[in-house]
């Protein structure tokens, strides 16, 4: 099964891209994205079904801002968009799918690098989707999770380019990556990190200062898997040469059994 999340900055800009084009060539079972930007009436429907693809979407009130898609030829056996209160709706940053043997979260996590205000956001965001998932472990008989997105959080030193100079950053704050370590703790798995520990690689890049070309970029977007899914694990890569926006696609291989 292969899954495939890419913040678009844009569904249209990245079509106009070839965003169709990657689609077709990695023939993705499902794939997510963050970032619509675009209303429903935009997602062109028509050339995803032909593709096989169901669609859920996520849409933020405000137009042309934020919105979460997924995509998927496996029908699941059940979806929820806006899983949490306030802004994973009104800001179309959440869609829930159940499958056969597990539950796949897309999900878009706030920016705080506008502002104060909008770091306070984050920071209350992270404080509810801890307790969206104490309240889920509580569930019996939960199948296990996938979170999937853009987490606006570079985790540790090899996720950013800059380390020392980013470290006043949204982003990389000490408090967003202490968030991170404990949201792993929890018993989720950074199922990049498992498959290429060791490996620099970003997935993405400030439209300024060239920083495409010249690497200077940030890891951010992310599967992370419980552990009880780790034996389903068999690769995890970002297609960096992959231009659609100023987010690279990302990978994730399971194993269907």
């Amino acid at each position: 099964m292969k899954l495939i999340s890419l913040n678009t900055n844009g569904i249209r800009s990245a079509q106009k891209k070839g965003l169709f084009d990657f689609i077709d060539s990695e023939n993705p079972d499902i794939f997510l994205i963050q970032e619509a930007k675009a209303p429903e009436s935009a997602l062109f429907q028509k050339e995803w079904e032909e593709r096989g693809y169901q669609i859920f979407s996520c849409l933020a009130e405000k137009a042309g801002y934020s919105g979460v898609v997924t995509f998927t030829k496996i029908p699941p056996k059940s979806h929820k968009t806006g899983w949490g209160n306030g802004i994973f709706q009104t800001e179309g940053r959440s869609v829930l799918l159940e499958f056969q043997n597990f539950r796949l979260w897309n999900l878009y996590f706030p920016s705080g690098s506008s502002g104060e205000e909008r770091q306070a956001v984050k920071f209350q965001f992270l404080k509810d989707l801890d307790l969206i998932l104490d309240a889920d472990k509580l569930e019996k008989q939960r199948k296990p999770l996938v979170l999937v997105g853009d987490v606006n959080i570079a985790h540790t030193e090899k996720d950013i380019h800059n380390p020392k100079g980013n470290q006043k950053s949204s982003g990389f704050l000490p408090e967003e990556r202490a968030w991170m370590s404990s949201f792993l703790e929890r018993g989720f798995l950074d199922c990049y990190r498992e498959n290429n520990p060791d490996k620099v690689e970003y997935s993405w890049w400030t439209f300024r200062f060239n920083a495409r070309a010249n690497n200077k970029g940030w890891r951010i977007d992310y599967f992370l898997a419980e552990k009880s899914l780790q034996k389903f694990l068999q690769a995890s890569k970002i297609h960096t040469q992959v231009v659609l926006s100023d987010h690279a696609p990302i990978e994730l291989i399971l194993d269907r059994s």
